[in-house]
């Protein structure tokens, strides 16, 4: 039987997050949204484009949770975007209680899934629908790690003038201000990156990252980055599917990993059948460890705010 993913959120993220796994053929898609007919519409524009990438899965839009019933991973992109002015931290009160009503739902029909968060504030979301679903944390994480370290690779592609293929990147901590690029750790091809390019420039490559979201919000005025974050979660999706057991970072709450506990933060996980299988704990220096520490605090404030 083949599998199923159900994308909860019908908007730019998740109709991208959709199409790129119907494109890749691994598993049936149920795309829901609560607006009437826009699920629906754009399903069968997906579905009308799947002879064209050679790709025979089936999408289906819905506004009904029974339609996602049995689905093996469920992602969730409902929420808020942001607009120019505003702070990931700022959509808390609003996308916690979208969150929180989306889990409660999916877990009434598919109650052995694995939940992919996507609406941000991630890291607390992704903490929220860990709470309110009760599944193990390895069922429950967050994409943010895939996104920033995609957009960390491409500027320091830019930057050198080379393929985004031979760039490694590492990104940990939260989606947001406090994200901790830990640049000791980023190569091109193979080499340090500290060997190819002056502090100065490494310096306003992090900064480039850190507001990589907040760029293209200012620049579209309307909305919100979309391509990048739905392929990224289509990236997790089909680790999982797959079990693939790829090393991509994710938010995923810690038990004791780095030395924190009970809060989730971004760090290199294994993927695969389970979800996250294993963490890995990267050998950091003090300041980095520091930062990851700075970042989960950020984490546990928002709870605060949340109540959970």
């Amino acid at each position: 039987m083949r599998k199923k993913i159900s994308v909860i959120g019908a908007g730019n993220v998740g109709a991208t997050c959709a199409f790129r796994i119907a494109e890749g053929n691994y598993a049936d898609v149920v795309l829901l949204d609560i607006v009437e007919g826009l699920p629906q519409g754009k399903a069968l524009d997906m579905l009308q484009a799947a002879p064209i990438v050679d790709s025979d899965v089936m999408v289906t839009g819905t506004n009904s949770y029974v339609d996602t019933a049995g689905s093996d991973i469920v992602i969730i992109t409902s929420g808020l975007p942001r607009k120019p002015g505003m702070s990931r931290d700022d959509l808390v009160q609003t996308n916690a209680g979208i969150v929180r009503e989306v889990t409660e739902n999916v877990m009434r029909h598919s109650p052995e899934c694995i939940i992919i968060v996507v609406c941000n504030p991630l890291d607390a979301m992704v903490q929220m629908a860990l709470h309110v679903s009760g599944l193990p944390r390895g069922h429950v994480f967050g994409q943010s790690g895939v996104l920033d370290s995609a957009r960390m690779r491409t500027f320091i592609a830019l930057e050198l003038n080379v393929s985004v293929n031979d760039v490694y990147a590492c990104v940990l901590g939260g989606h947001g201000d406090t994200m901790v690029p830990v640049t000791r750790l980023c190569t091109v091809g193979g080499v340090p990156l500290a060997d190819l390019l002056p502090q100065d420039r490494i310096d306003a490559i992090v900064q480039r990252t850190i507001n990589g979201g907040a760029e293209i919000v200012g620049l579209l005025k309307t909305g919100s980055a979309f391509y990048a974050p739905g392929t990224a979660s289509a990236l997790l999706a089909e680790a999982v599917i797959r079990d693939r057991k790829t090393i991509l970072p994710c938010a995923v709450r810690l038990d004791g990993e780095y030395g924190i506990s009970g809060v989730v933060a971004g760090v290199p996980a294994k993927l695969g059948a389970g979800g996250v299988e294993e963490v890995i704990e990267l050998a950091l220096t003090q300041d980095e460890h520091k930062a990851l520490e700075v970042s989960a605090d950020a984490v546990r404030g928002l709870l605060g705010v949340m109540g959970i």
